[in-house]
């Protein structure tokens, strides 16, 4: 089994965390996490990738247990956690590398990839949106009205997504035996966002979450001058983003491969055995070093 190592850098005088193993002359990945969680939901898929690959998966900062300022010393944007993204891979002499994206992660895997398209050598999409289509309206209409006008009505629904039990939905919705979920996976996200000041630091980045869309028509156009290879490997049972959001990237890149895989948001907890074997061989077809 491959080594990990668990490490720090300090980008724009913030402390990331992130893991990194494999041979840094083997061609890069990036496993960019999503909200609640951190770069704790590759715990298991790092390993299984490094033995071909460099494999880097930062902790965003305000997760895991990179630094968390508060709002009013730092402003959570999802530009602004792409600058602290692109910092660190600068910092670690990465020039070129594959992107997994999953749910925060795309904006921000999108928004590196419109900054510098050469960077880009691949992308995983595992339950990451690029398109409207696909936002499951039950999750998503309580965001959006937040999103359009932020009052104490609307701040309270959205207050619900960082519980313990909705941390808990999201890992468990959608996947066929529950047992498969460790659930010390959902406790520790909990944890960690449950940290003094956070729930503002999660309250704004939702908000920042309207800024994605309108950014989707770049990042089509990028697809399609691009043609990048792309894998989306997707949790059918998501109900955050749905089967759709996987389907829509053949719009612009048709030659994308698609698999609908039983589980949920959180693939990786119930099937990682078969994602990571569909991420290798993607990987070993597209990208070399």
């Amino acid at each position: 089994m491959p080594v990990v190592h668990h490490r720090y850098a300090t980008v724009d005088g913030h402390r990331l965390f992130y893991r990194e193993a494999g041979d840094a002359a083997a061609p890069t990945l990036v496993l960019l996490h999503g909200f609640p969680t951190s770069s704790h939901m590759f715990r298991n898929l790092v390993p299984a990738l490094a033995d071909r690959y460099h494999v880097i998966a930062p902790d965003h900062l305000g997760f895991g247990l990179s630094d968390a300022p508060p709002v009013d010393q730092f402003d959570y944007t999802f530009d602004a956690l792409t600058d602290l993204t692109a910092g660190l891979l600068g910092s670690l002499g990465v020039e070129r590398y594959a992107i997994y994206v999953q749910d925060y992660g795309a904006p921000i895997g999108w928004r590196l990839a419109l900054r510098e398209p050469s960077a880009i050598t691949a992308i995983v999409s595992q339950n990451g949106n690029a398109y409207d289509a696909g936002f499951v309206e039950s999750f998503w209409k309580v965001v959006e009205a937040y999103q359009r006008e932020p009052t104490p009505d609307t701040e309270a629904p959205v207050r619900q997504f960082l519980t313990l039990e909705a941390t808990r939905w999201q890992y468990v919705t959608g996947v066929p035996d529950e047992t498969l979920v460790d659930p010390e996976s959902w406790h520790h996200d909990y944890a960690l966002i449950s940290r003094p000041g956070n729930d503002l630091v999660q309250l704004k980045l939702l908000r920042d979450y309207a800024t994605n869309a309108p950014m989707y028509p770049r990042v089509h156009e990028y697809f399609r001058a691009s043609q990048v290879p792309l894998l989306a490997v997707w949790g059918s049972g998501d109900e955050i983003f749905g089967p759709a959001g996987a389907e829509a990237f053949a719009d612009d890149l048709p030659d994308a491969e698609i698999h609908l895989l039983e589980g949920g948001h959180f693939l990786l907890e119930s099937a990682l055995d078969e994602v990571a074997g569909l991420i290798r061989n993607f990987l070993e077809d597209h990208v070399t070093a």
